[in-house]
């Protein structure tokens, strides 16, 4: 993973895991259901736009790699594990 990709990616997870915190607070304060909803709408997008990151990072280091790389073998397991996270996506 680059250096950048991944320090973005770590404040993003750490931003989602102070939300839950709040999120968990929120829960035992006994604040209105629907506000305690819009907060995980939210930690459910900030997931969401992390794993958009991670895919593109992927898609930048392990799947250009294997797609310039001489292993056959490689470059239809990079394909194909993109094909089943897409694929899986669709049930979400």
């Amino acid at each position: 993973m680059q250096q950048t990709s991944k320090k973005q990616i770590l404040n993003r997870m750490n931003y989602i895991t102070g939300h839950l915190e709040g999120i968990k607070k929120m829960i035992n304060e006994d604040k209105y259901c629907i506000d305690i909803i819009l907060q995980n709408r939210a930690v459910i997008s900030a997931i969401k736009k992390a794993n958009q990151m991670i895919l593109e990072n992927h898609l930048n280091i392990c799947v250009t790699e294997a797609i310039k790389g001489k292993n056959e073998k490689e470059r239809e397991k990079k394909i194909n594990e993109l094909l089943e996270v897409f694929k899986n996506s669709d049930k979400e």
